[in-house]
C-alpha cells in the first residue's frame, strides 16, 4: 500500500486533527470543506458563495494530489437547510460534468465555523 498526505495553500489549512486529504494508491479520499477562503480563513458569505467555495476548495485538494473533479467518483454535500439542495444542483453542475459522481446530500443540525454547506470527496486517479 502507497499512502500519501496530500496537502495545499490552495485550500483551507486544516482547522483540526485531519489532512486535507489522503491518497492511498490511486484512490484520494478529501476532506469535508466548507466555504472558508483559503487565504483569510474566514467564512465567506451567503449561501451560493459558500457552495461555490466548497467546490473550489476541492478542486484545489484534487489538483494537488494530481487530479481535477472530473475525477471524483463519489461526494457527500452536507446543508444545515436542505432547502438550499436545489442551488447545490444548480452550482454543482457548473463544476462537474456528466456523468456526475455519485452522490449523497444530509441534512445536518450544525456545521464547523457555522457553515451552511460541506462537501466530501472520494477520487480516483489511474
Amino acid at each position: 500500500m502507497n499512502k500519501r498526505i496530500i496537502q495545499t495553500a490552495d485550500a483551507p489549512a486544516a482547522i483540526g486533527t485531519y489532512s486535507q486529504a489522503v491518497r492511498v494508491d490511486g484512490t484520494v479520499y478529501m476532506s469535508g470543506q466548507i466555504g472558508l477562503d483559503p487565504a483569510t480563513m474566514q467564512l465567506v458569505d451567503g449561501i451560493d458563495a459558500q457552495i461555490h467555495q466548497v467546490f473550489r476548495n476541492l478542486a484545489a485538494v484534487a489538483a494537488a494530489a494530481g487530479g481535477s473533479l472530473a475525477d471524483v467518483v463519489k461526494l457527500n454535500v452536507f446543508l444545515t437547510d436542505l432547502g438550499h439542495f436545489p442551488k447545490v444542483n444548480e452550482i454543482m453542475a457548473t463544476y462537474f460534468s456528466q456523468p456526475y459522481p455519485a452522490r449523497a446530500a444530509v441534512g445536518v443540525a450544525a456545521l464547523p465555523r457555522g457553515a451552511l454547506v460541506e462537501a466530501d470527496a472520494v477520487m480516483t486517479l489511474a
